[in-house]
């Protein structure tokens, strides 16, 4: 029997339990969305056999939870970015630059802080004696480059740029813009700090790309103490002939997040949570 007092059980989010309430929720936001669930939809959904995992949920909070958004850049997300020929299917298929806008609107909406954890690399970086296999292929194609780390020649527009839909939403003051991450995940900046000092527990977390920083990044966070909800269509990754990185990190999420819900799940469950404050 659980210790929790009933009215917190009644607010703990999952997927199994947001699929009959989504498409109202999406409905009371108010909000442009351009993925609303439909009754047919959420039916299908259902009707789809449970699998042996659990889904614990998140208990989504105004008080201690935050959305985090890693890589919101034009290198992962624009057309013209470095990487599109291999992420851009998945990236349109998920609606995922869409997504993203739409969290991010509603969490400043309904009042969560929103984080960023964004990638760059500084010419000193191109001094690596040894690389992984996508840090290579980074270094190689120039991805997320900058002059340098005081240094902002050529930086707008450019590929470590965030996209540019998204400025207005980012460069609001608002917006905890952490050091940049290295390889994948925030071991080296000072993400959990900025998160630990707000005294968040909880995060909610989507970006670019599904299978190596956000997946990093869920990792690390759930070895520190943090509760995670990974949103599953505002993620993408690169899908070429040695694998598919958008299924391998749906794999690897269901199996270790705390729970993994959409968008339109996710909003909902933030308009909830803000009723609480």
């Amino acid at each position: 029997m659980s210790s929790k007092p009933k009215k917190e059980q009644e607010h703990k989010v999952s997927r199994r339990q947001l699929l009959k309430g989504t498409a109202a929720g999406a409905l009371a936001l108010g909000l442009h969305s351009s993925t609303a669930f439909s009754n047919h939809e959420n039916q299908q959904q259902d009707e789809q056999p449970e699998g042996i995992l659990p889904d614990p949920g998140v208990d989504i909070d105004i008080n201690d939870t935050a959305l985090l958004i890693t890589d919101p850049q034009n290198d992962f997300l624009s057309p013209d970015g470095v990487t599109w020929e291999l992420v851009g299917s998945s990236v349109t298929e998920n609606n995922t630059v869409q997504n993203i806008e739409d969290l991010m609107r509603s969490a400043k909406f309904w009042g969560y802080p929103v984080f960023i954890s964004p990638h760059y690399y500084y010419p000193t970086d191109h001094g690596w004696k040894f690389e992984g296999a996508l840090e290579k292929v980074m270094h190689s194609i120039n991805m997320f480059d900058r002059t340098g780390a005081l240094d902002l020649t050529g930086f707008e527009g450019s590929g470590a740029d965030w996209l540019e839909r998204y400025k207005p939403l980012i460069e609001d003051g608002e917006t905890i813009i952490t050091s940049p991450h290295k390889v994948y995940g925030p071991e080296n900046n000072d993400l959990v700090l900025q998160l630990r000092k707000r005294r968040i527990d909880k995060v909610i977390l989507c970006g670019m790309s599904a299978n190596l920083c956000v997946e990093s990044h869920l990792r690390s966070l759930l070895e520190t103490g943090f509760e995670v909800a990974v949103v599953s269509d505002a993620t993408a990754a690169a899908i070429i002939p040695d694998g598919d990185g958008y299924a391998a990190a749906m794999t690897n999420f269901r199996f270790i997040a705390n729970t993994v819900i959409n968008t339109e799940e996710t909003r909902y469950a933030m308009m909830r949570g803000a009723g609480r404050a």
